[in-house]
């Protein structure tokens, strides 16, 4: 596709974008924001993204994200739960902290197994019932989602690398399947990625000087 072809089917459909596309996109990207700044409010106003997602992806027939925004609203309401537990001195009983090798041997595990699931599904139903899906491509980004929202419930720094891979492969993906402003919307959420990498990662390491100090003044 020639760089006027393009820009041709960006305007064309941006011409046809919804209003209620315009509004996941407004909500996801704040709910973005939130997670960047560890703020609860990710969830809740997350979840007005992901409803409003399954109703658009189900409309056109996009299953493959379709079953990726349902599963962000469940997992937005298990978030949101752990989020907010408290322990008896009123602190957050979950924070930012690194994995450690057995959890990354565990998160590739769980990414590969909703690859294989996922792509093997959207292959069966391709030809009758999912005329719109690319499935190592609906796989891939599907399941880098997955992971990465499965890990920023337990505040895990990594799930920022899979939220990195889900939004670089979301791009060319909406593009082609025009949903041309929601391919804007991961550019705008990749840039926003980094962002919130970058933070957790100086929060993770803030939780990791100030057990030390406490382990040294216990001794």
């Amino acid at each position: 596709m020639s760089l006027s072809e393009i820009y041709q089917q960006f305007v064309s459909d941006m011409r046809h974008t919804s209003p209620l596309e315009y509004i996941a996109v407004f909500f996801g990207i704040a709910s973005v924001w939130y997670s960047r700044k560890e703020n609860i409010l990710v969830y809740p106003v997350g979840l007005v993204n992901t409803i409003a997602y399954v109703y658009l992806s189900i409309k056109q027939s996009l299953f493959g994200e379709a079953s990726v925004n349902f599963y962000y609203t469940v997992m937005s309401i298990y978030g949101w739960i752990l989020w907010a537990k408290k322990n008896q001195q009123q602190q957050h009983i979950v924070v930012i902290t690194w994995s450690d090798k057995k959890e990354w041997l565990q998160e590739l595990l769980f990414f590969a197994t909703f690859y294989i699931a996922i792509f093997s599904a959207l292959t069966y139903l391709k030809k009758d019932f999912a005329p719109g899906a690319i499935p190592w491509a609906d796989a891939f980004a599907s399941a880098t989602a997955f992971t990465g929202m499965w890990l920023m419930a337990r505040k895990k720094v990594e799930s920022w690398y899979w939220w990195i891979a889900t939004d670089v492969a979301s791009i060319p993906l909406y593009f082609v399947k025009h949903y041309v402003f929601t391919s804007v919307y991961y550019l705008i959420l990749l840039i926003m990625a980094f962002s919130g990498l970058y933070e957790w990662i100086k929060r993770a390491n803030k939780h990791i000087v100030e057990n030390e100090e406490i382990s040294e003044w216990k001794q």
